[in-house]
């Protein structure tokens, strides 16, 4: 296949766009631009993790052009480790009866910054969570451990310790070749895609917890989904971020990466200086607004422009 098909169309904001760069992350090229797949054109790559009738695997996602309908076009390779993949022949609709998307990645690790927007520093403030009225110099990073991650769909269960859950709707960035001690310049070389991602927080018990190791990484707090959209199918310098709950929009949470104030390759620089990201390696980079209380019962809904929903509900923990 000709290596160009791995990009359609040149994306000025994106001057790491080239063929040759795009190969060494991922093997995709072939399935680009005209190519189909099953009567199926690959105009925009999305890569899901799914499980049928309990066996996982891994499958593009693609709209079909006469019914409108998304189906999963059935990998035989490990996308997210870098390795060729080609479709097994085997297609069907998301919808099917067995099938469930699950977590696109199991990352090793997960790294978030705090107060990376202006508007959130500053509805913190207001809100009694913070002494700080304005975002700090510094980037502010935290982790949540492998087992807080959960798919679409999958409940969020509020801890027994907790009566205030909250929702922090934001852009997951996906990681896909090993990165240590990266330029700002070549950050962007070493992400594979990007996904939604809740960053669900105990706020009661953050103000108690100085690492924020509860209040951050307790089992369900790391919803992920619904999948991955490579890199350069997307702007992520201004990918518009919304949030539902219970099906409203709400407003005050919503915002775009194009006000982060810390960029997502600084981000990943900076990470990378002190800590080895490893192909699947997870970055939440910033709530872009205010955050809210989930409650059980609720479904809430992170929306990502180029991406798409990511959908979960809430439970408590017996």
């Amino acid at each position: 296949a000709d290596l160009r098909q791995c990009r359609t169309a040149h994306q000025p904001h994106q001057r790491h766009t080239t063929a040759i760069r795009c190969k060494r992350i991922y093997d995709l090229p072939r399935f680009r631009g005209s190519a189909a797949v099953h009567g199926v054109r690959l105009v925009r790559m999305r890569i899901a993790r799914f499980s049928r009738n309990n066996t996982p695997g891994y499958a593009f996602v693609q709209k079909d052009d006469k019914d409108g309908e998304d189906y999963l076009v059935v990998l035989n390779g490990h996308p997210i480790l870098g390795n060729q993949v080609t479709p097994t022949g085997e297609r069907f609709k998301i919808e099917s009866e067995g099938v469930r998307l699950l977590s696109p990645v199991i990352p090793s690790k997960i790294y978030g910054l705090a107060k990376n927007y202006e508007a959130h520093a500053e509805f913190m403030h207001e809100a009694g969570h913070s002494d700080i009225k304005h975002a700090p110099e510094d980037m502010i990073i935290f982790t949540k451990p492998s087992t807080s991650v959960i798919g679409p769909d999958d409940p969020i269960i509020i801890p027994a310790c907790s009566n205030d859950m909250n929702y922090e709707p934001e852009l997951a960035v996906v990681m896909g070749r090993v990165a240590k001690n990266v330029s700002v310049e070549d950050a962007m070389d070493y992400v594979l895609g990007f996904t939604c991602v809740n960053d669900v927080t105990l706020r009661d018990v953050q103000g108690t917890d100085p690492t924020w190791t509860r209040a951050k990484g307790f089992d369900t707090s790391c919803p992920l989904g619904p999948w991955l959209v490579t890199r350069d199918d997307i702007d992520w310098t201004n990918a518009k971020i919304s949030f539902k709950l219970n099906g409203r929009t709400v407003r005050a949470a919503g915002g775009t990466t194009a006000n982060l104030i810390h960029s997502i390759p600084e981000q990943i620089a900076a990470i990378s200086s002190f800590s080895t990201l490893l192909p699947g390696d997870v970055i939440m980079t910033g709530t872009p607004n205010a955050s809210g209380t989930l409650k059980p019962s609720d479904e809430a809904m992170v929306i990502v422009e180029g991406i798409g929903a990511l959908r979960n509900v809430v439970l408590k923990a017996r």
